[in-house]
């Protein structure tokens, strides 16, 4: 049975655990969308994503959900504040008039053995109801659409289309990437 709670600032030694000595996915620690742009987060790369994600825990500043089996850690999920996101804000591809108050559900990463076994979907309402629980107006996602029946999972880890359709989120009108959206009730 899959339980996901929120990320606690003493929760480093968990965060080493699940994501494995590589930090995930070759060095990212889940800095991606913090970095404003690819030069900054591939110097970063590693050590030095790392020790920012690190100090981002300890202060209480990285902002997400962890899946567990049991107290074994199986998945995660970062949420965060829209403008906490450099590159969701500063990047072409996401550019839009977000209302105040939103939150973007940017990451999921589950190790390979866990994987096509409910975990995603869990961490997704999880971290859906977390960042309204901390006074979200609206949170945004930005999946990728599979081109084959499958696709490796560096490249979806802003999850698919289908579980955010599942989970009551809808597609925005626009241009460029496809930002998908659920609103407060």
């Amino acid at each position: 049975m899959i339980t996901c709670r929120p990320l606690r600032p003493d929760d480093w030694p968990v965060v080493e655990v699940l994501f494995g000595p590589r930090g995930a996915c070759g060095g990212c620690w889940c800095t991606f969308w913090r970095h404003p742009g690819q030069k900054a987060y591939e110097q970063g790369k590693g050590d030095g994503n790392r020790d920012l994600f690190h100090g981002l825990v300890a202060s209480g500043r990285a902002t997400g959900v962890i899946a567990y089996d049991g107290d074994t850690p199986v998945g995660w999920c970062a949420v965060a504040p829209r403008a906490d996101l450099a590159r969701v804000v500063n990047g072409r591809a996401l550019k839009r008039e977000a209302p105040p108050g939103t939150w973007s559900v940017h990451c999921f990463y589950i190790p390979a053995k866990r994987r096509g076994q409910g975990v995603a979907t869990a961490l997704l309402e999880a971290a859906t109801a977390y960042a309204f629980s901390r006074g979200a107006t609206e949170v945004e996602a930005y999946p990728v659409t599979p081109k084959a029946d499958r696709m490796p999972a560096a490249f979806a880890y802003t999850g698919v289309p289908a579980m955010f359709e599942r989970a009551g989120y809808t597609p925005l009108t626009r241009e460029g990437r496809a930002i998908w959206v659920a609103r407060s009730a």
